[in-house]
């Protein structure tokens, strides 16, 4: 009976059979296309040019599909041009060494040449889904030079006819602009951000709208990412962490003005009750990222106040979370203030400049009534950022913890294991879970503290901030995190943070594949493809791992870990015929592209052998699709029952 009631609603779509019959064959048409092409990113951290480069050239997929097209007729100067003025059109129009080659000529055979390669690109797409990637404005010129279907001759004067009144009006730069941005478009169907937009850099901003404008985008949550939404969600303690390394890189002037940030309140009280410590001054992890005398000194005082507001808060949560088990982490209490020294494991160690000053003996977790004031200031003016509020709803809809998508599982940090690789479990409120469920779960409490915003010491909340930090946290993926060591004891060793047993453990196919299989994926092609973890490729460490069951495509695309890495980070595409992997070089800038003509940032490795080509009916989409279309014949099968028995 529920049934009958849905088709009939089904049935106010349709006003008559034929109109069931043209829907379905449209399905079924979209199901034979090859699958659009995916790109998977992870670990952007801010870094916003070298994150707008991979989007503009596809990760190299464009360069590589005017190779397949062009190459026949074109140099590889020539080739290597053309991808560059595809990239970045509006700079190209400029540049000198060609600037002087714009005739009406030069217009036309440019305009021709983005047509013809906007139709290889597009084959496949409907029509109808190639509309809605055209511009409104010249949706209907662009259908028409790509659609006429004439005589060559009489093809060749009618485009002529456009192309000149296009040029006479002034408008064939703007159009060209137009069709590249179509064409960047094209090269990507669908985007894959596997966690970590934020810090490192203050780019996010430039990422984030990038992100809330991109035609088909999903993102699985890092633990940066988490660190951002807990302090929207009302974690105190997710938000003076952000703080902290915002001043630590050197950004935090920057979030101030383009969030609208009061930090006036903490500015003043660091400059009153904090000196210069050396550990605290911010990092200068770029060339442009340099600081004024009193801009440094009053970000390493603020630094300093930020830590000291850290350890404390996170030492109430800690208190009031036993479940937790994170006791190891409650270090102000074994202070000895008159001796400026802390006990670890039964040794005394001395602490370098410690704030002794701003810990109370008998309560060293309390906040100061300023402190309060601080963080209740910072709080408020952080969740009524408009911007903020609009990236974190956005974070929220378009996030999850993890995602199965056309048989592959993708997530930021691990699935957490034991020694000898079981699923680890963590325990909420009473529950213990592992695997799936527990990232199920943990996702369930983000979305009720989200809910539920100015709540500020619920569970769910504080399990924002365990998200972040957490020994069992699937974000994490450490024992613990040792800022407060690494600031103020000398000894090194003591700073020392343990991976989860995952981490070693991920080279082995069998644990890989057992772990999929807890995710329903069993298929010999089915991946997982992990960020989080830095790819140490100058030490020779590769991105796919356990005989092609894994794929880590963190390589550092933020300048902060090129040093270590030896590269500018991985990305992953997943084609008709298989996955590539993509190595990108540091970005220097569009200036130096054009200065080498050519984009020399992305070199593809093929993971896979040639595979039979997927379809969209071998796919996730697919798999809706083919749900429409199971409907669509029961309401054909419905209305001839219907008219039969009513006849």
């Amino acid at each position: 009976m529920r049934e009958n009631k849905y088709l009939e609603l089904l049935n106010e779509k349709f006003e008559h059979p034929e109109a069931i019959y043209t829907e379905l064959i449209n399905l079924e048409a979209i199901q034979n296309l090859p699958k659009g092409t995916e790109l998977y990113l992870s670990d952007v951290h801010g870094a916003d040019q070298a994150f707008d480069h991979i989007l503009r050239t596809g990760a190299g997929n464009l360069r590589e599909k005017i190779g397949s097209f062009f190459s026949e007729d074109w140099t590889v100067e020539k080739m290597d041009w053309f991808n560059l003025f595809i990239s970045y059109p509006e700079q190209a129009l400029k540049n000198s060494k060609h600037a002087q080659q714009q005739d009406k000529d030069w217009y036309m055979q440019m305009i021709r040449d983005l047509i013809d390669f906007m139709q290889f690109c597009a084959v496949k797409y409907t029509r109808s889904k190639l509309r809605k990637a055209l511009p409104e404005e010249y949706s209907y010129v662009i259908e028409e030079l790509l659609y006429t279907d004439l005589s060559q001759n009489e093809k060749d004067l009618y485009y002529n006819n456009i192309l000149y009144r296009l040029i006479s009006l002034g408008q064939a730069e703007t159009f060209m602009i137009k069709l590249c941005q179509v064409i960047q478009r094209l090269v990507i169907d669908h985007l894959h951000l596997v966690g970590d937009i934020f810090d490192r850099a203050s780019g996010e901003k430039v990422v984030m709208e990038r992100l809330m404008t991109h035609h088909s985008v999903d993102i699985q949550w890092g633990n940066h990412d988490i660190l951002w939404m807990g302090a929207m969600y009302g974690s105190k303690a997710n938000l003076i962490t952000m703080l902290r390394i915002a001043a630590r890189y050197g950004y935090l002037f920057e979030l101030e003005k383009t969030y609208g940030l009061n930090l006036r309140p903490l500015f003043l009280f660091a400059e009153e009750q904090y000196g210069i410590h050396e550990n605290f001054k911010p990092k200068v992890v770029e060339p442009t990222n340099t600081f004024q005398e009193e801009s440094e000194e009053l970000l390493t005082k603020v630094h300093q106040a930020l830590a000291i507001i850290q350890f404390k808060l996170e030492g109430q949560i800690i208190k009031r979370r036993p479940d937790f088990d994170m006791n190891d982490r409650l270090l102000l209490d074994k202070i000895d203030l008159d001796k400026e020294a802390i006990t670890l494991d039964g040794k005394q160690y001395p602490l370098n400049q410690f704030p002794v000053n701003q810990i109370q003996e008998n309560d060293p977790y309390q906040l100061t009534p300023e402190e309060e004031h601080i963080v209740q200031t910072l709080l408020e003016s952080f969740q009524q950022s408009e911007k903020l509020v609009r990236y974190m709803k956005f974070l929220l809809k378009k996030g999850s913890m993890y995602l199965v998508y056309n048989g592959q599982l993708l997530y930021h940090g691990c699935i957490p294991l034991t020694e000898s690789g079981e699923l680890d479990s963590f325990t909420f409120e009473g529950v213990s879970l592992k695997g799936k469920d527990m990232l199920d779960k943990f996702e369930e409490y983000i979305r009720t503290a989200a809910s539920s915003r100015h709540e500020t010491e619920d569970y769910a909340t504080d399990l924002l901030w365990y998200s972040w930090t957490g020994k069992k946290s699937p974000l994490y993926g450490r024992d613990r995190m040792t800022t407060f060591e690494r600031y103020y004891i000398e000894d090194e060793s003591v700073a020392q943070e343990n991976r989860n047993p995952y981490f070693k453990l991920r080279d082995d196919e069998k644990v890989m594949t057992d772990i999929l299989n807890t995710f329903d994926l069993d298929s010999r092609d089915a991946k997982v493809i992990n960020g989080h973890t830095p790819v140490k490729a100058k030490k020779g460490e590769l991105p796919v791992k356990a005989n092609g069951r894994l794929v880590v495509i963190d390589g550092g695309m933020s300048a902060a870990y090129q040093e270590s890495t030896g590269i500018a980070g991985y990305s992953l595409i997943n084609n008709s015929y298989g996955f590539q992997i993509v190595t990108h070089q540091p970005f220097e800038s569009v200036q130096a592209l054009f200065e080498k003509q050519k984009d020399e940032t992305s070199l593809k490795h093929i993971i896979d052998g040639k595979l039979e080509r997927k379809l969209i009916k071998d796919t996730t989409i697919g798999e809706s699709l083919q749900e429409q279309i199971d409907d669509l014949q029961k309401l054909l099968y419905y209305l001839k029952r219907k008219s039969s028995s009513s006849v």
